[in-house]
């Protein structure tokens, strides 16, 4: 059980963030088209798990928007934004914000993501949904940075993910 704060209220998850090191568990998310994104759809590519609440909240969606411009300049590497949100309505943002290098992808069919993950907020006011946090996998999908953000409203570490893309540790 991971602790994270809602606007200074604790709230804890279900489980905790897989270890710098550790091989994250497979991830089947659901794709604005109601297909199936699981995580062997991306052999050879770095993924970013830009994990958050809702894309309804102001902080939510500029991770989404960042993460689209950072990642419109790097190789091999795809991100993939996930959240309770509909695919419908993760479609229809992305679709309305121009914003074509990222993948929504919810796990509103998945809870076990948000459990193996340990980002599933299981008490306080968002409990059900997924808290922020940042996961990035190298190809063999072993962990090579976690960002578990310790207030929810606030932002993930942007600069230190795109870093660890860029081999610039």
């Amino acid at each position: 059980m991971e602790t994270v704060f809602f606007q200074g209220q604790a709230c804890h998850t279900y489980g905790n963030l897989p270890g710098v090191g550790e091989t994250a568990p497979c991830f089947h998310l659901t794709g604005a088209d109601l297909s199936q994104i699981i995580c062997s759809d991306f052999p050879g590519k770095k993924i970013v798990l830009n994990i958050f609440p809702s894309l309804d909240t102001e902080v939510c969606a500029r991770s989404v928007r960042k993460f689209n411009e950072e990642a419109s300049g790097l190789d091999d590497v795809v991100v993939i934004c996930v959240s309770m949100d509909l695919p419908f309505a993760m479609s229809r943002f992305c679709t309305l914000e121009g914003l074509k290098n990222v993948i929504p992808a919810s796990a509103f069919r998945s809870p076990l993501f948000g459990q193996k993950y340990g980002v599933m907020l299981v008490d306080g006011p968002l409990a059900g949904l997924l808290t922020r946090a940042v996961i990035i996998l190298d190809p063999n999908r072993r962990v090579i940075f976690r960002d578990l953000v310790e207030e929810i409203t606030h932002e993930p570490d942007y600069e230190a993910a795109v870093r660890v893309l860029k081999n610039e540790f």
